[in-house]
């Protein structure tokens, strides 16, 4: 991300590389002693895929993405096309597509008969290659085109640049995908550059009230340096959209992260969890203890997340930004 003038987005990590194969000295947040930290690393673009299952199968993200689809999506999408016959949209960072499909059939429902011309950029191919397969096998998309570009969104970018060509899109969308983007103001305003007349961009990132926010802000020194992108929330967005002088609404949905097993001693699931949350491959294995101890005692923090049937549930509140072309 480099830094808009008015904005500074810090790394998670203050050290130069996502690997750590060797072992690396450091000091304990109360200065009481050094520890070695045993070969801490990133996870791999693979691993990712397997630690983000995780963190879907037991929160409910994708439900609260289906009730902004629901009360909001329609009224969102109503304006778009002004009247022409094809409808282009651009998913930026779209995963395996589940979101994406969702948000075309409501295209579909508000302007039947129209034809949706979707192109996707996304770089894991594990996530191109489910995309691909979620679009073989539904059969209600006829009047769709697909078009995958294997890229980051700054390749994309780069790669519209060079070209010299400025592909205009009605509808944008960029779904928990900011965390890891070099510049996120001037991803932002590239983007929306993207946008036709009376066209919109979607912005979904965690909210402010979310576990997310208390544990980035107040809790920091408990995430290892393998955590690799960026601290942001919804106000870093709706700064630099006000920076950028882009009209823009939000919208408020709370959802949940069951994290119960992260707690138990061994758990596999729990395991796969704390790798996602903290970006680390095999953390309740590889990380100190203290340092692992300190990441479950602040997981536990009421405004991280709250206790219900003896599950303990972090907030995973997600804020909806809808940007005016």
């Amino acid at each position: 991300m480099q830094p808009h003038p008015m904005l500074y987005f810090p790394y998670r990590n203050s050290f130069p590389s996502m690997n750590f194969e060797a072992e690396i000295l450091t000091t304990p947040h109360d200065n009481s002693e050094l520890y070695v930290i045993p070969a801490m690393r990133s996870l791999t673009a693979e691993e990712y895929v397997e630690a983000f299952k995780s963190f879907l199968d037991h929160s409910t993200e994708h439900q609260c993405m289906d009730e902004f689809n629901k009360k909001q999506m329609p009224g969102i999408v109503a304006g778009l096309g002004a009247g022409k016959s094809t409808i282009s949209v651009l998913g930026v960072g779209s995963g395996t597509g589940e979101q994406d499909l969702k948000m075309i059939r409501i295209l579909q429902a508000v302007h039947p008969g129209v034809f949706i011309d979707n192109e996707i950029v996304e770089p894991n191919p594990q996530h191109v290659a489910a995309y691909k397969e979620l679009v073989s096998q539904a059969p209600d998309l006829q009047n769709v085109s697909f078009i995958w570009h294997q890229l980051t969104s700054l390749e994309y970018e780069q790669q519209v640049k060079e070209k010299g060509t400025h592909k205009k899109f009605d509808f944008i969308h960029m779904i928990q995908m900011l965390y890891r983007v070099e510049d996120i103001p001037n991803t932002i305003k590239f983007f929306h550059s993207c946008l036709d007349h009376r066209g919109r961009l979607l912005i979904i990132i965690l909210s402010d009230s979310s576990g997310w926010a208390s544990l980035w802000k107040k809790h920091r020194d408990c995430l290892p340096a393998t955590d690799s992108g960026h601290y942001i929330t919804c106000s870093g967005i709706t700064d630099a959209l006000h920076g950028l002088g882009l009209q823009h609404r939000v919208y408020e949905f709370p959802s949940g992260w069951d994290i119960t097993e992260c707690f138990v001693e061994g758990d596999a699931v729990g395991g796969r969890m704390m790798d996602f949350l903290t970006g680390t491959k095999n953390f309740l294995g590889t990380a100190p203890a203290a340092l692992r101890r300190r990441l479950q005692e602040a997981l536990c923090q009421p405004e991280c997340s709250s206790t219900r049937d003896g599950r303990v549930i972090f907030s995973n509140n997600l804020s909806m930004i809808v940007v005016e072309s």
